[in-house]
């Protein structure tokens, strides 16, 4: 059961997120995405590098929520900012300058 004011936190501990890495990043946030939670948010603070093949995976990972559950990005650097800025992403998912101080942490 979703709780409606739950927030996960998923720290993301990549550096880059490209063609290399894209898939088991995908299943990883899939795989730690707490079914009670009705926020996930994504902790890109380390990521300093993000392509297309990183875009499809942190959408894929969003698609991939339960119903009821949002996929939301926190922390992104100026570059990795740049890319959802440029593809439009921005306007997919809400993004926040900082980790928002509730929820739950693990690496991804």
């Amino acid at each position: 059961m979703i709780a409606p004011d739950r927030v996960q936190v998923i720290r993301v501990e990549e550096e880059r997120i490209d063609s290399l890495v894209a898939i088991q990043f995908k299943d990883a946030v899939r795989a730690m995405v707490d079914p009670a939670a009705s926020r996930v948010v994504l902790d890109l603070g380390p990521v300093t590098f993000i392509d297309s093949s990183g875009l499809g995976a942190v959408i894929a990972a969003m698609k991939g929520l339960d119903a009821g559950q949002r996929l939301e990005l926190a922390a992104l650097s100026p570059v990795v900012d740049k890319v959802f800025r440029l593809t439009r992403m921005d306007t997919v998912f809400t993004i926040h300058d900082v980790v928002p101080p509730l929820g739950e942490s693990g690496p991804a």
